[in-house]
Formats: C-alpha cells, structure tokens, sequence
C-alpha cells in the first residue's frame, strides 16, 4: 500500500481512510462517492487522493525481480 499519509493540498490525514474506503469500494462494490461521504470526506482535495489512488507496489516488485 502506497497511500500518502496526508493530503498534498490541504494536510489533512487521509492514511488511516484508505482501508474502509478500499475494502467499502472494492470488495463490497459500493459507489466511491457515497463511500467518502459517509466517511466524512468533503473536501474534493481529500477525495481526490483516496479516488485516484493506484496501487503500483505489485507492479514493481515484478520489474525488480527481472
């Protein structure tokens, strides 16, 4: 996981969101926008950083094993 810890525009701590949100969105499809709502996340900087999230970890791990 490769979350940043805070928001890039506001500071604010959005870490300790990630797993609800990807656990929420993911494995009981729920849409992403209700999801941030229901968490509290208002503002759009905040929800930027959890919606465009890429998780490229896997990917690099294969790329260093080569």
């Amino acid at each position: 996981m490769m979350i940043p810890v805070r928001c890039f525009s506001c500071g604010a701590v959005i870490a300790d969101k990630w797993e609800e949100y990807n656990r929420r969105v993911n494995q009981e499809h729920e849409d992403a926008g209700a999801v941030l709502d229901s968490m509290g996340i208002k503002r759009y900087c905040c929800r930027r950083m959890l919606i465009s999230n890429v998780e490229l970890i896997d990917e690099f791990i294969k790329i260093g094993k080569k």
